[in-house]
């Protein structure tokens, strides 16, 4: 039998399928790895946004991590909403006691509805309990603005949002996505003191509902697989690309991406 990778998520649920822990464990399956999950908030949401959230107790939560990590130990860990200050009190602990390999975090802080996933008080301890034990960090724009409280208009500000978020507060590497900015969806990875590149075309379609989720799972899922940083940045921005090229269309608001567009393209390019 081959290796089996695992990979665990911890994030919030999404009831219509396109984000948080239903989205990474689509993800996780597509790349191969099994999935697991635990969920730190209850969400209610869709395409259209979300109406509200309602968060599990520290007790369930600390519970529900314990479960796996005694049992099937991940290869590697993805946070997604961690809402408060006791969730990311309480994560940091059980990262730092389970001596996880890899961890990535996906920093969720505001939905694309315009909904604050993170309160206020809590980003701070975002910034000094869990961004330090990061393997990768993927803020958007406007998350990687909130971590190093500056405004990102420009190529070159990402890449000195990235560069700060490694070498000030404490993550092996950070990319910052630059869907924000106009022209060619550029993301900037910053690692062992050098920057690389991923851009791709900009696609004309609303139906980007979970990209953030997607892209930082398939990161979590080849870094289980034991594959290198930007060998695991390049294919989450591979997956990506196709899955907004290739939308499925569905949903009354911003759809979902398709989560089965990269290993169709896969397929293709192996039969031609």
């Amino acid at each position: 039998m081959t290796d089996i990778y695992k990979a665990l998520s911890i994030a919030g649920t999404d009831p219509s399928g396109g984000a948080g822990i239903h989205a990474d464990l689509k993800t996780f399956q597509e790349q191969k790895v099994y999935g697991m999950a635990v969920i730190t908030s209850v969400v209610a949401q869709n395409t259209l946004g979300v109406k509200s959230f309602e968060e599990m107790s520290l007790q369930n939560i600390s519970q529900q991590i314990d479960c796996v990590v005694d049992d099937i130990k991940p290869d590697a860990v993805k946070t997604g909403m961690l809402a408060s200050i006791g969730i990311i009190e309480l994560l940091a602990e059980k990262l730092k006691d389970a001596n996880i390999q890899s961890y990535v975090m996906d920093p969720v802080m505001i939905a694309k509805s315009g909904h604050h996933l993170l309160h206020k008080d809590a980003i701070d301890h975002l910034k000094k309990l869990l961004i330090p034990q990061t393997t990768v960090i993927t803020p958007n724009i406007p998350e990687a603005e909130v971590i190093i409280g500056k405004s990102i208009e420009t190529v070159q500000q990402m890449r000195d949002a990235a560069k700060e978020i490694v070498e000030v507060y404490g993550a092996k590497s950070a990319v910052v996505k630059g869907g924000h900015l106009n022209g060619e969806a550029r993301d900037i990875l910053y690692f062992d003191e050098d920057f690389e590149e991923f851009v791709s075309p900009r696609f004309d379609t609303k139906h980007t509902h979970g990209t953030g989720c997607t892209f930082s799972a398939v990161i979590t899922a080849e870094l289980a697989k034991q594959h290198s940083i930007p060998e695991s940045v390049a294919t989450g921005k591979e997956f990506i690309s196709a899955a907004i090229k290739h939308p499925l269309g569905i949903g009354k608001g911003q759809g979902p991406t398709n989560h089965f567009a990269y290993r169709s393209t896969i397929n293709q390019e192996t039969t031609a």
